[in-house]
């Protein structure tokens, strides 16, 4: 089973009870109604990332729903949490596989969040593609060695952030969702070049 598709969606949750603000973070995210798997980073060849309503309307309830998850939770007041997703995906995408990151973190901004964890995917990426980097660089200098290389050619996000509130739980979600290949839209066959 190779997933063809999938989506990025975020959340933020708050209740007194740790596990409801979990799932009120998971409803903001449009997934609370799956039976969520964590897997690791590889974005498979040739995988498609449609919109969020759109990839929302191809889940069923109570489905077994693959994704890459990032959470944070705090129930410390004026403490700032973020979740965050980064995907690189490669040149030549139909047949080399792309990275996913996720990350979780206290103090961080939503770009802070979101830079870190596109460097990352980016890093993981390189490594495998053999793209020679210097890890010191700051990410927008590296980012551009990346895509200059032509093997990266795009890298992107997504993060949520919260402030924490005093006597209730805040958690913050980011997922990359994987649409199950029974849902998955059909593909659309390329016209031969006449």
């Amino acid at each position: 089973m190779v997933p063809t598709h999938m989506f990025l969606t975020r959340g933020v949750g708050t209740h007194r009870e740790k596990l409801a603000s979990f799932e009120e973070a998971l409803r903001s995210a449009g997934v609370a109604y799956c039976n969520l798997v964590g897997v690791s980073s590889i974005l498979p060849p040739n995988c498609k990332i449609l919109p969020r309503k759109r990839g929302e309307t191809l889940l069923n309830p109570g489905e077994i729903t693959y994704c890459v998850m990032a959470r944070n939770e705090t129930n410390e007041r004026n403490r700032l949490i973020s979740s965050s997703i980064g995907v690189a995906i490669p040149e030549g995408r139909h047949k080399t596989y792309g990275y996913l990151s996720e990350h979780h973190a206290y103090g961080e901004t939503d770009e802070e969040a979101g830079e870190y964890t596109e460097d990352l995917a980016a890093q993981m990426l390189a490594t495998t593609l053999g793209i020679a980097f210097d890890p010191d660089m700051a990410w927008k200098e590296r980012e551009q060695v990346f895509k200059m290389g032509g093997k990266i050619v795009r890298t992107q996000n997504i993060t949520q952030s919260a402030i924490g509130k005093s006597s209730v739980w805040t958690t913050v979600v980011a997922l990359a969702v994987f649409i199950p290949i029974e849902n998955s839209p059909p593909v659309k066959k390329q016209r031969p070049a006449s």
